[in-house]
């Protein structure tokens, strides 16, 4: 018995899921003999439960568009502005009497529309201009930027129904709603991914392009639409934002857009597309969500933090690319 769960432990250890959760036990353990009174205290637990998830949806945004070959500097700006249109809508009706029921489905309505255009546009300027994803996001991020800067005048939005504070801060069967609308998003995705002939065509399409156009699968089509549902899940993460701030603005998660880079290749995505398992990205973000909660009880500021962050980011890059040249 104790051989063949030395046996299962050495598997393991074999995966790159496996040393990421070891990493992670030992990253939770760290920050727990460094300061338990506060790492592990109830106010920072529930703090991580609630920030993780708006976290981890961008990140799997990120991971899917990284997978078919591209990647998407995007992303958070498409949830900035996503949050800002449907949370000005929101306001205006608040503002005017107007019922909060139909100010919550109209806020969110326009949040999630707001989003999916953005998705449709990048997946046009990448799949039908051809214009290579690192550029074409660039550029659609400085314009969606300067679309929500023209909004807000540099403000935050605020006036929102009670009932949109829930989602980012309620409990429900006593677990925070953010993380069960995370773990429905994880299965989702996990199917989409991982269990189906679309998810097959993703990574085909990461893989090598030509090879998957020659067999006989609408490569144009599919990339357009993983954008497309890359803009979906950063309206959800935008919402979730929105709810627990109480308030939209162009800045909120910035701090991600590196972050999901970070947490998608510390997963084990290939960074060069076709490779990559939610599982793993999981487990990054957890891992990161901890490094980042931990280095904010030490009291470093958020411009440290990103050094941080991207010192991690380059030591796994530097590490995959020597571990592939290395390999046979």
């Amino acid at each position: 018995m104790k051989q063949r769960w030395l046996e299962n432990v050495k598997s393991l250890l074999k995966t790159n899921e496996g040393i990421l959760f070891v990493i992670f036990i030992l990253v939770f353990i760290l920050m727990t003999i460094l300061s338990p009174g506060r790492f592990l205290s109830r106010g920072n637990l529930q703090s991580m439960a609630y920030q993780l998830p708006e976290f981890g949806i961008l990140t799997l945004s990120m991971m899917l568009v990284i997978i078919s070959g591209g990647i998407n500097l995007s992303l958070t700006y498409m949830a900035t502005l996503s949050m800002i249109v449907g949370g000005l809508a929101m306001a205006s009706i608040i503002k005017t009497g107007g019922v909060p029921g139909l100010a919550l489905v109209t806020g969110i309505s326009l949040i999630i529309v707001t989003a999916l255009l953005c998705g449709a546009v990048n997946g046009m300027v990448v799949v039908y201009l051809g214009v290579t994803p690192m550029i074409a996001t660039l550029g659609t991020s400085t314009l969606f930027e300067g679309i929500s800067l023209n909004i807000t005048r540099g403000g935050a939005i605020s006036g929102f129904p009670s009932e949109f504070l829930e989602i980012g801060n309620g409990i429900l069967w006593g677990i925070p709603i953010p993380m069960i609308i995370f773990i429905c998003v994880v299965i989702g995705v996990y199917l989409l991914l991982e269990r189906s002939s679309f998810g097959i065509a993703v990574y085909m399409t990461g893989s090598n392009p030509k090879v998957t156009r020659y067999s006989g699968i609408n490569v144009k089509g599919l990339l357009f639409f993983v954008y497309v549902i890359a803009g979906f899940l950063a309206a959800l993460a935008g919402l979730l934002m929105a709810s627990r701030y109480n308030s939209a603005k162009e800045s909120y998660g910035s701090s991600y857009l590196l972050q999901s880079v970070a947490a998608s290749v510390l997963g084990g995505t290939n960074i060069n597309g076709g490779e990559g398992k939610i599982i793993g990205t999981i487990i990054a973000v957890m891992i990161i969500q901890v490094v980042s909660s931990g280095l904010n009880i030490f009291g470093f500021n958020r411009y440290l933090t990103n050094i941080v962050m991207g010192g991690i980011l380059l030591m796994v890059l530097t590490i995959k690319f020597v571990m592939n040249r290395s390999s046979p």
